[in-house]
């Protein structure tokens, strides 16, 4: 250790324990060593706070419907090899987390149940109760924790990345030559952080994952934790590390008003999926709740402004009790809490800040501009979301495109992985038909 500074290597070093970092941890080979930092604690993670579901494609007969779908929503500014990367990888995706022992909703006859939220043409959407982030991220934790090759860093905050040219820098010199340096070509050698107790840790790596979420926490209104303020896009702003789309940022329709301050409590889209409905003030449905979510959340602003109203309310009347204490379960706890039953009276919803389609900009193997260097989940721009996020993709893209890194990082490294890619790495036969047409398509379509 010199003076303040830890030093510490790794074959691998991955910044965030959400399901994007613990799935990439989990697909990387066991030979490889790997570091995981947390910024706070394990169980800080968006990841953990996703209740709504995971996509995945239905049956064969779904690739162009879910295409279109994301598209849709997306505004037809999606990357289109990043969307057919998505949706072949997602059966393999949900089998590989039921091998985890992911406990995903089912029918009588024991096969998957699936749901329907905004922007779906069909129900296609694996769930969890109103869990299925917490469900998924746990499942993946007790995995990781399982791997002798991994130690996780919590409270542990990335401050800045290593480069070939700064590796060796020492505490005297730091903040004078990674000053010189931030615009210096170079591959990623790993990170720079600190820990609670104010000392600096430096960790040596041959590749570099972030997985460090989006932005959150810079909005006065989120559904996000607030330690999520874009630690990465800062960093690659200073290295010159290309970002994409840092403007496109989702506001979720419908949060759980309420006038304390704090983190906003979101109130599932799944919930209107399965009939709940907006109402302004005289209890009339103003909008169609189903439409993508940008455009939800539009009309309740335009609501709200012309009622001068904090909120429009969401009606349960056409759910079931049935679907409420087993679907929505953690929904329902939690309104009472607030001193709201919505099985007998509406809830007060207001839009907030939700997801992040920008991001550090990576190809179709989560690599980043700078070599060495990957980037995964709502920390990533693939392409995949377009302008606007269609409901329940995050979870799903963040899962594939992490396990494209660990792919790639295996490749490069001549091992092997231990789940290895059991789909095509581009589209056949009828899917390459669709594609090729999806590719074609204007974004003017849209309109």
């Amino acid at each position: 250790m010199d003076g303040q500074i830890e030093h510490l290597s790794c074959d691998v070093i991955i910044v965030g324990c959400g399901v994007a970092g613990l799935y990439c941890a989990l697909n990387l080979p066991r030979e490889l060593s790997i570091i995981m930092l947390a910024k706070t604690t394990l169980d800080e993670c968006d990841s953990m706070l996703a209740q709504g579901g995971i996509c995945v494609q239905h049956d064969t007969n779904d690739y162009a419907p879910f295409f279109e779908d994301t598209l849709r929503a997306g505004h037809f500014e999606n990357r289109r090899e990043s969307v057919d990367l998505m949706i072949r990888a997602s059966r393999s995706v949900i089998d590989n987390l039921m091998s985890f022992g992911v406990d995903f909703a089912q029918n009588d006859n024991g096969s998957l149940r699936y749901t329907r939220e905004g922007a779906h043409s069909r129900a296609r959407i694996c769930y969890h109760q109103d869990t299925t982030g917490a469900e998924i991220t746990t499942k993946l934790l007790t995995a990781v924790k399982q791997l002798a090759n991994v130690r996780i860093l919590e409270n542990t905050c990335m401050d800045d990345i290593l480069t070939e040219l700064n590796v060796s820098v020492r505490s005297s010199q730091y903040a004078r030559q990674i000053s010189q340096q931030k615009n210096a070509c170079g591959h990623c050698r790993g990170v720079v952080a600190h820990n609670n107790d104010g000392r600096t840790v430096s960790i040596s790596a041959n590749a570099t994952v972030w997985a460090c979420g989006g932005i959150g926490g810079m909005y006065e209104r989120s559904t996000n934790f607030p330690c999520l303020t874009g630690d990465a896009l800062r960093i690659a702003r200073a290295h010159s590390i290309a970002l994409e789309h840092t403007d496109y940022v989702q506001i979720h329709p419908t949060s759980l008003y309420t006038p304390k301050p704090g983190r906003a409590f979101l109130i599932s889209e799944s919930c209107r999926g399965e009939g709940a409905v907006l109402l302004d003030a005289q209890g009339k449905r103003f909008t169609d709740e189903l439409q993508p979510r940008d455009v939800v959340s539009a009309a309740i602003e335009q609501q709200m402004a012309k009622e001068g109203s904090d909120y429009v309310r969401l009606s349960f009347a056409n759910v079931s009790k049935n679907e409420i204490m087993g679907h929505f379960k953690h929904i329902y706890e939690h309104c009472l809490t607030e001193g709201y039953d919505i099985t007998q009276e509406p809830i007060p919803v207001v839009p907030a800040q939700h997801y992040f389609m920008g991001g550090v900009h990576v190809d179709r193997h989560s690599a980043t501009t700078m070599p060495s260097l990957y980037a995964v989940g709502e920390t990533s721009c693939n392409g995949v979301h377009g302008k606007n996020r269609l409901a329940s993709n995050s979870l799903l893209e963040s899962l594939v495109f992490a396990q494209r890194a660990a792919w790639d990082i295996a490749r490069k490294e001549s091992l092997p992985s231990p789940f290895p890619q059991t789909y095509s790495e581009h589209p056949v036969g009828a899917e390459a038909k669709a594609y090729k047409e999806f590719r074609m398509t204007k974004e003017a379509v849209c309109a």
